[in-house]
């Protein structure tokens, strides 16, 4: 397992304990649930499950012709984690305190981790292809 792809599972599991705390939090201080409630849905379906996703991907897909790609992991990573954490804190702060002036920084995070999508995306379209495009790539690399 390379680095990325560690930090990406370890992160989530991080995301995971923020979801169960702030989930339980919401039983003891029912007043939270109205300004971590989006957070706590994001931190466990962009922080755990989708970092989850991502380094499991990196780690497990076939990589055709030995292929690497730290740089577009660990751009997946920071960007996926920069965008998140920046909603966690943000989000609710802006709720709570009703400053609206918060919401371009929030527009920020949102394309911060649609970025990071995409990139995720550019980097998975070279991973995945059929057993037929495999072997002729297997093919041609034993020929050279």
């Amino acid at each position: 397992m390379q680095y990325y792809q560690f930090l990406f599972i370890r992160t989530s599991f991080i995301y995971l304990l923020y979801t169960v705390l702030s989930g339980t939090a919401f039983y003891i201080w029912p007043l939270l649930a109205g300004y971590f409630r989006s957070a706590h849905v994001h931190a466990g379906l962009v922080g755990f499950f989708l970092n989850m996703v991502m380094g499991v991907a990196f780690w497990m897909m076939p990589r055709p012709g030995g292929l690497r790609q730290k740089g577009l992991e660990a751009w997946t990573y920071f960007l996926l984690n920069l965008g998140l954490a920046s909603r966690l804190l943000l989000e609710p702060w802006m709720l709570y305190s009703g400053n609206t002036s918060l919401r371009p920084w929030l527009v920020a995070s949102a394309l911060s981790q649609t970025a990071a999508i995409v990139v995720f995306v550019v980097a998975m379209s070279r991973r995945v292809l059929t057993t037929g495009m495999l072997q002729t790539l297997r093919e041609r690399r034993e020929k050279n």
